[in-house]
């Protein structure tokens, strides 16, 4: 029986910065935790098009800091600002507060495990063949410069009858390790003839070792 965890919720803390930062007291935390989601569920529905990977929500007493990383910003912001402006009067109408909305760009989108999946159910939804688009973005990942990555998909592939899942994997996942940096991702295809589900974990190398060879206690406990 397969014992299976979020590789991002397993990380929280450790390795991954929280998505969410901030504090409330026990009365109001389940309200602004429902207004995190209404946030992220309303960008990713309205501007999904723009390739948002991660949105991240930061709070003050005052206003509420939206942060996009998007591998398209110049299509959240529009000309001139319009489009950033028009987001952030929508969101001010949607939770009563004051927003503030930043933009990340990504500069790699092929090592972006949510927008290697995204990518994926898109060409699902177009009904392109399942093995040669997990195997075209797999090729892409590792191309980019990632040590690993492993493709998931799971439904009716194909329109077959049967549901199954079929995986494609490059290189090394270790995802038992809390030292290695995994991106994960998660889309769904609406097609015809069912919801297939793609899973995306891309791995880029081990971070407390770069951490290690950035202030050379390596190589002191080797010394030692």
């Amino acid at each position: 029986m397969g014992q299976k965890i979020n590789p991002t919720g397993f990380r929280i803390g450790i390795t991954e910065p929280w998505r969410s930062r901030w504090y409330a007291p026990k009365r109001a935390f389940g309200q602004l935790l429902v207004e995190d989601e209404r946030i992220r569920s309303y960008i990713k529905r309205h501007h999904g098009f723009a390739a948002i990977a991660k949105i991240e929500v930061e709070r003050t007493r005052e206003e509420v800091k939206v942060v996009l990383h998007s591998a398209r910003p110049g299509l959240i912001i529009g000309r001139k600002g319009a489009e950033v402006d028009r987001l952030r009067s929508e969101l001010e109408d949607l939770t009563g507060r004051r927003i503030t909305v930043n933009i990340v760009e990504i500069t790699k989108p092929e090592l972006s495990g949510q927008l290697v999946a995204e990518q994926v159910a898109q060409q699902l939804e177009k009904r392109a063949s399942f093995r040669r688009t997990m195997k075209q973005a797999a090729d892409a990942t590792m191309a980019a410069g990632a040590k690993g990555v492993k493709i998931r998909c799971a439904g009716r592939l194909g329109g077959h009858e049967m549901s199954r899942a079929e995986t494609t994997s490059r290189g090394s996942i270790p995802l038992q390790t809390l030292r290695g940096d995994i991106d994960y991702g998660f889309a769904q295809a609406y097609c015809t003839y069912g919801v297939i589900g793609v899973k995306v974990w891309v791995f880029k190398g081990e971070r407390l070792a770069a951490k290690q060879e950035e202030t050379g206690d390596g190589a002191d406990a080797q010394t030692r």
